[in-house]
């Protein structure tokens, strides 16, 4: 790069550099947890969900996780907050939807894991709490988004609140305040691999 290069380079990071600070100034705290939703038909939803818990508890904070569908399936995230002993996990669901190929228990068991989800939420007890896959459970209509969004509004000021799984509902993308889509480009699956143990699960 020659030096008239280098210099204008210079100058348009100096200019982002202002603009940033000049964004950061204008923004403020909400004084209230945030919502975020992490869906689309991409891997890394959950994961992303269990990297945000991970920063949450190197501040400190409190953390709780509620799992809608996965069930008994074991995997390498909660043996490992198991062994930290520092996350409070309830593992509600009864496996995959196709698993239990029964629609009045998947809908008992995903309004028992909303029921455990709001009382976490509304307790004041939480910094971050992960819906583990609960987007799943909109989506085969196991929940209603209304019964969702008022658990939602009723949380404590305290508490940031992550939904993940695919298919979010419209209206669970509209009140939070940040939705990430995970888009998959390409995947192991699709070539014969099957889930490999300390990457997927």
């Amino acid at each position: 790069m020659s030096g008239t290069d280098k210099a204008a380079h210079k100058a348009a990071m100096q200019e982002a550099q202002a603009e940033h600070r000049a964004k950061i100034a204008e923004s403020g705290n909400p004084g209230r947890g945030l919502v975020l939703v992490h869906t689309g038909d991409g891997k890394g939803k959950s994961s992303s969900a269990f990297g945000v818990i991970v920063r949450a508890l190197g501040w400190g904070h409190r953390v709780g996780v509620v799992q809608f569908i996965k069930g008994t399936w074991i995997t390498g995230e909660k043996q490992f907050f198991d062994r930290l002993g520092a996350v409070d996990w309830h593992t509600m669901g009864e496996g995959f939807t196709w698993d239990t190929q029964d629609f009045d228990r998947d809908v008992a068991a995903a309004t028992a894991a909303l029921a455990r989800a709001a009382d976490m939420m509304a307790s004041g007890d939480y910094d971050l709490l992960v819906l583990d896959e609960i987007n799943i459970a909109l989506r085969y209509d196991y929940l209603g988004t209304d019964a969702v969004l008022a658990a939602l509004q009723a949380r404590s000021d305290r508490t940031s609140v992550i939904l993940t799984g695919r298919d979010a509902k419209p209206e669970l993308c509209a009140y939070a305040d940040l939705v990430s889509e995970m888009r998959e480009v390409k995947h192991p699956f699709q070539a014969g691999i099957k889930a490999q143990r300390g990457v997927d699960f």
